[in-house]
C-alpha cells in the first residue's frame, strides 16, 4: 500500500489573508513523529466546482489524504456535498454521526438548564452535520462530539474530512494515523541525513546527486541558501529513506563530495 499523504485545506479566509493556516506545519509534524512525510499540499476557496475537482482527483489517486474545513452546516460549507459529488454517490444522514450530534444537542441544552427539543429548528438544523456521502466511516470528534468522516476512492484513495478547527482537526488526524495508517508508521526506520556545503552551486552537484539516485534506493534533497546568519551561502545536501539505505547512500555522498573539493561543514540526522 502507498505511504504517501496528501493533504487540502478549504477555506476562503486562508486565501484572502483573514486567517493564516496552521495546519500544513501541523500535519508535517504529526506525520513526522510517525516516520511519515507530506508529499502535496493544496489551498482551494470555497468554490463547489474547484472543490470537487480537487476532490475528485484525491479520490482517483492512492494517497491518505486529510482535507480540512467546510463540513459545517452553513451556506459557505461545502465539501460534504462536493465530496459526494466527487465520488458520484448521495447524501443521506449518517445513523452514527446523528447519535453524536444529539448527545452534543442534549450536553449543551443541559448545560443552559433547558430540556432538550428535537424539533427546535436550529436542531434539527444541525443535524445536517451528519449528513456525509452514503457509504463514508465516522472520525470521532474528542473536542464537542461532531464527527468528521472518511471516503474511500475507487483508485484506493482515502480520504479523511476534517473540520477547519485546529483545536478539533489536530486529535482527529491523530486518531486516524494511529488507529488506521498505523501499518504505514516507521518510526525508527526512516532517517534523513545531511551535510552542510560551503559555498557550492547545485549545477555543479546535480551529477553527483544523479549518481546517488541512481545507485541507492533513497531520495536525495537539496536545500541552498544565500543568506544564512551563520553559514552565509552554503546548500544543505543530503539523502533520505529506509536507515539502512541511507546509511550506505551517505557515505557514497560524502565520498563524491570529498572527490569534488567540497568544503563540508556540519552533519544533521533527522529521524
Amino acid at each position: 500500500m502507498t505511504s504517501a499523504f496528501g493533504l487540502i485545506i478549504v477555506g476562503d479566509e486562508i486565501l484572502s489573508g483573514k486567517r493564516s493556516d496552521k495546519h500544513l506545519p501541523k500535519v508535517i509534524e504529526l506525520l513526522s513523529q510517525r516516520g511519515l512525510s507530506l508529499s502535496w499540499a493544496r489551498l482551494v476557496g470555497d468554490e463547489r466546482d474547484r472543490i470537487t475537482d480537487t476532490l475528485r482527483e484525491a479520490f482517483a489517486g492512492s494517497d491518505v489524504v486529510f482535507c480540512c474545513g467546510g463540513i459545517g452546516a452553513t451556506p459557505d460549507d461545502h465539501t460534504r456535498q462536493c465530496a459526494a459529488a466527487a465520488l458520484g454517490v448521495e447524501l443521506a444522514l449518517h445513523p452514527q454521526a446523528r447519535d453524536l450530534i444529539e448527545a452534543r444537542m442534549r450536553d449543551m441544552a443541559a448545560e443552559r438548564g433547558e430540556v432538550f427539543d428535537p424539533t427546535r429548528a436550529d436542531n434539527v438544523h444541525r443535524y445536517n452535520m451528519g449528513v456525509f456521502p452514503v457509504g463514508a466511516r465516522i472520525i470521532h470528534n474528542p473536542y464537542n462530539k461532531i464527527p468528521g468522516f472518511s471516503c474511500d476512492g475507487a483508485g484506493g484513495a482515502t480520504v479523511h474530512f476534517l473540520p477547519g478547527f485546529p483545536v478539533m482537526a489536530w486529535p482527529m488526524i491523530e486518531w486516524v494515523l494511529d488507529h488506521h495508517h498505523l501499518h504505514l508508521q516507521r518510526q525508527g526506520v526512516w532517517l534523513e541525513h545531511s551535510v552542510i556545503v560551503f559555498g557550492a552551486m547545485e549545477a555543479a552537484l546535480t551529477p553527483l546527486m544523479e549518481q546517488i539516485e541512481a545507485a541507492h534506493p533513497v531520495k536525495v534533497f537539496s536545500l541552498p541558501s544565500v543568506d544564512h546568519p551563520e553559514f552565509g551561502r552554503h546548500i544543505e545536501l543530503g539523502v533520505k529513506g529506509a536507515a539502512a539505505a541511507v546509511t550506505a547512500a551517505y557515505q557514497d555522498l560524502l565520498a563524491g563530495l570529498r572527490a569534488h573539493g567540497a568544503n563540508t561543514g556540519p552533519e544533521m540526522v533527522r529521524k
